[in-house]
């Protein structure tokens, strides 16, 4: 309950009236102070007035008026600065600080309705709790709140960008290398594909981008897919015999097999498929990032995702299994979720890290160039009456979902504030 004690004093949604300390003293609060989300007291730099003198400094928030001395605050010095002790009930009458002087407390009313509000998000099971009442909010809000979202799921997946350029990558075409392959294992094998890029340097790569036989063999004897024994397949025992020399070549060491997983996936979504769809882009670019930066528009962006896989693969899942010929290169669904997580952060962190608003801005157009995504995420939104025109607010709604309704951060999301502050759920 302390979150919805910090939330209804942040936001001011106490029950209004003239209001007393324990002490009958007159108490009127001039400014709630700023959220401190680290160690120390709850609210810095809070206003308020005592019987009608302006006090100035921090504020604490408790459940109850004993949770001072349960949480220690009487012996530290960094609560000597607490003007104001605000509680839900009263089981201490006085609370004092390090320093020995008494701290004014205050019961906050909290409005009944509020206060059921939030019990019904936070213990709700349902994991988008309010989703019978999210169409009664107004598109305007929707739409700023979303505009909102698309930006903090943009920054999330840079910081994850910069983290790679930070970790001994400092170069953006390896950064785009390791994040185009670790999205390429499409949900089930991100972690694992992710593993091979940083095992398989681009340089290496890039020696061979003259014969495509050897760059598969690169990427597939690192993945671990060469160490078995294959009778009546020539192509397999090429590969083999590249991958032997090459690893010997380049000091490689081959991942465990196991990491790729296939149960339960589709057949044009194994492993081996996706391994050679990788490698048959990466081998034919020597400056992958310097083209993403080239292109344009949303034709020409998806243009760098079209490519088939050699003629062993039209007739193969996996080595030593014909099946009946089919084409496997790229679906558009597919190219389109590479664009989202692929080529959109690494824009964006590009116009970031350059301080460039021209690769922002492209960044953003083209996600607001692609159709909404499809899956269960944004569907559970969309059946409930709310709109994704674009990728930009199917991603908006993914953030959503993921970091607030999961989390139960119902009083940080705007939504939930709204819901919070209105008749019963």
């Amino acid at each position: 309950m302390e979150n919805l004690l910090h939330y209804v004093w942040k936001h001011r949604l106490y029950v209004p009236g003239e209001f007393k300390t324990i002490d009958g003293i007159a108490l009127e609060i001039i400014d709630p102070g700023t959220h401190n989300t680290d160690a120390g007291p709850d609210f810095f730099n809070a206003k308020i007035k005592l019987d009608g003198n302006l006090w100035a400094g921090n504020i604490e928030i408790h459940t109850q008026a004993s949770d001072w001395y349960r949480h220690r605050h009487d012996a530290d010095k960094a609560y000597n600065s607490v003007i104001l002790h605000v509680i839900e009930s009263l089981d201490e009458s006085e609370v004092y600080n390090q320093s020995g002087k008494t701290i004014p407390q205050w019961i906050m009313p909290v409005p009944e309705s509020i206060r059921m509000n939030y019990l019904y998000l936070s213990n709700h099971d349902s994991p988008v709790p309010c989703l019978n009442r999210i169409h009664e909010i107004p598109e305007i809000y929707w739409t700023d709140w979303k505009n909102a979202l698309t930006t903090e799921r943009l920054e999330h997946k840079t910081q994850t960008i910069f983290q790679i350029l930070q970790n001994g990558y400092d170069d953006w075409n390896e950064a785009f290398y390791i994040t185009l392959a670790r999205n390429f294992g499409f949900g089930i094998n991100n972690d694992a594909f992710e593993r091979l890029a940083k095992s398989l340097p681009l340089r290496c790569i890039l020696k061979h981008s003259d014969s495509p036989q050897q760059v598969e063999a690169l990427f597939l004897g690192q993945a671990g897919l060469l160490e078995e024994q294959i009778p009546d397949d020539d192509y397999y025992r090429n590969l083999q015999q590249e991958y032997h020399f090459l690893s010997k070549k380049y000091e490689l060491q081959a991942l465990e097999p196991s990491l790729f997983k296939s149960l339960r996936v589709r057949p044009n979504n194994f492993p081996h498929i996706k391994i050679v769809q990788l490698a048959g882009f990466i081998g034919r670019e020597r400056s992958l990032f310097s083209r993403v930066l080239e292109k344009d528009n949303i034709h020409d962006f998806r243009s760098l995702f079209f490519s088939d896989v050699s003629g062993y693969w039209e007739t193969h899942y996996r080595f030593g299994k014909t099946s009946p010929r089919r084409k496997k290169g790229l679906g558009l669904s597919a190219i389109h979720i590479l664009l989202i997580n692929t080529v959109i952060p690494v824009l964006f962190a590009y116009g970031q890290k350059k301080n460039s608003d021209y690769f922002m801005q492209k960044a953003l157009d083209l996600l607001e160039a692609i159709p909404p995504e499809k899956n269960h995420i944004v569907n559970t939104f969309i059946h409930s009456g709310i709109t994704a025109s674009h990728a930009g607010e199917s991603q908006a709604l993914i953030q959503l979902r993921k970091e607030y309704c999961d989390r139960k951060k119902c009083m940080f999301c705007r939504i939930g504030h709204k819901l919070l502050k209105q008749g019963g759920l």
